[in-house]
């Protein structure tokens, strides 16, 4: 074997073979904090869902696994997908929800703080969404019921230009 030195693929674009630009949300990019409070009002069935935040429209990198919330959730066995709403992509293709893309299932039986991205190991814990007119993160119980008065508090920071 021999020492080898290797290039991520961004670094590799912006500093050896100068193959492109860069956009901010891979580099340079600011990062914006959303924040969510969700207080259950009335018992919810199992497949009850919460908006969170919608991230804005373009090129936005979801930093999931940077992003936490306080779930309070009462029902025994209680699980916590976390996704997003069908939207509009930026070439006017229309993208599918898809319920549990950044988390499917998170034990959620006990209170206490959780940390998202579960679902999006193979990108570092982040997701890039790139929408004509922004994207909705849904949380949704979908085995259990939700109790009135559950609690679901937290933050998600993302990337844009």
């Amino acid at each position: 074997m021999a020492i080898t030195t290797q290039y991520s693929t961004e670094y590799d674009q912006a500093n050896v073979s100068k193959t492109g630009n860069l956009e901010t949300n891979t580099m340079g990019g600011r990062v914006r904090c959303a924040y969510f409070t969700v207080a259950q009002d009335g018992a919810g069935d199992a497949g009850s869902s919460a908006a969170l935040v919608k991230l804005p429209a373009g090129k936005v990198r979801l930093l999931a696994s940077q992003s936490k919330a306080y779930v309070n959730w009462t029902t025994s066995s209680a699980t916590l997908d976390l996704g997003w709403d069908a939207y509009v992509d930026i070439d006017g293709t229309a993208v599918n929800a898809d319920a549990d893309g950044i988390d499917n299932g998170i034990d959620v039986d006990a209170a206490g703080f959780q940390t998202f991205g579960s679902a999006l190991v193979a990108t570092g814990g982040t997701k890039l969404f790139e929408s004509k007119e922004g994207v909705v993160i849904r949380a949704t119980s979908a085995d259990t019921a939700i109790a009135d008065g559950d609690d679901l508090v937290g933050f998600l920071l993302y990337v844009v230009d």
